[in-house]
């Protein structure tokens, strides 16, 4: 069993990518709950006093994080397409101005904003409009951060966890976005670290996936029960015993390429 090579989930074309991603319209309780953070430093990546736009922003994962530091002293907003996911994210986050939109149609002014982040979004957009509709919206000197938590499967049992719970071994170490000039990467973090989840968390993981969100009973019936013996029968734990999970987060800044913008 081999990790994936692949840059970027296959889909057959953006419909595919489209109705696949609309999978996120429910669920939004259970991805709050269960899905990861991301490293604080990743702040680093956005000046302070900036105004920023989290696109795709879900329960606010990442919003969340563009707030927590005080002395930054930035402008945040976020957005997201599933009322459900907007929902969550005002209660969690009701100081900061929220609304219904899509990356390819955020609804913003012309360089309204110096920075747009999309963490765990952008391999589910139409990339080029959505690279368009950033174009659009950030001032000159303004950056486009895009980030990605995925599962560490150069642990062995973590990549067969991955694949029974469909959990989206779809981006290999060491992979690049594909981003259109004139934006050029300007900085790049690369981090592994431990989330401390149990058994039961697990579970809720596989459960805040696409794939599961998309499936029929029995589908999932046969996932959870696949899931069970693995943890349990083939790895030994017991339930509600705590389990080290291996992470890596890639996050990628882009700046403008002045010299191509001027020619």
């Amino acid at each position: 069993m081999k990790p994936s090579g692949k840059s970027d989930p296959t889909f057959k074309d953006h419909a595919a990518r489209a109705a696949t991603g609309s999978a996120f319209t429910q669920g939004a309780d259970n991805y709050d709950i269960v899905r990861p953070s991301y490293p604080a430093e990743l702040s680093e990546l956005i000046p302070p006093r900036s105004t920023v736009v989290d696109i795709g922003a879900g329960t606010g994962k990442f919003t969340q994080l563009l707030t927590t530091d005080q002395d930054a002293q930035r402008t945040v907003y976020a957005l997201d397409p599933s009322a459900d996911m907007v929902a969550t994210l005002r209660a969690n986050l009701p100081s900061i101005s929220v609304w219904r939109a899509t990356a390819e149609n955020t609804a913003m002014l012309n360089a309204s904003v110096d920075c747009v982040t999309c963490a765990q979004t952008w391999h589910w957009l139409d990339q080029k409009k959505a690279l368009t509709e950033a174009d659009r919206i950030i001032r000159s000197d303004g950056r486009l951060v895009l980030v990605w938590n995925t599962l560490d499967v150069t642990h062995p049992w973590v990549l067969r966890l991955t694949r029974i719970s469909h959990s989206g071994d779809v981006h290999r170490e060491g992979f690049y976005p594909t981003i259109d000039p004139p934006w050029v990467l300007h900085e790049e973090r690369r981090i592994k670290w431990v989330q401390m989840v149990t058994t039961d968390d697990l579970f809720r993981l596989a459960r805040s996936r696409s794939y599961w969100l998309r499936a029929n009973e029995a589908t999932r019936a046969k996932v959870e029960a696949n899931l069970s013996w693995y943890l349990f029968e083939r790895l030994g734990f017991d339930p509600g015993d705590l389990v080290p999970l291996p992470y890596r987060t890639d996050a990628f800044c882009y700046v403008r390429d002045r010299s191509a913008c001027c020619m």
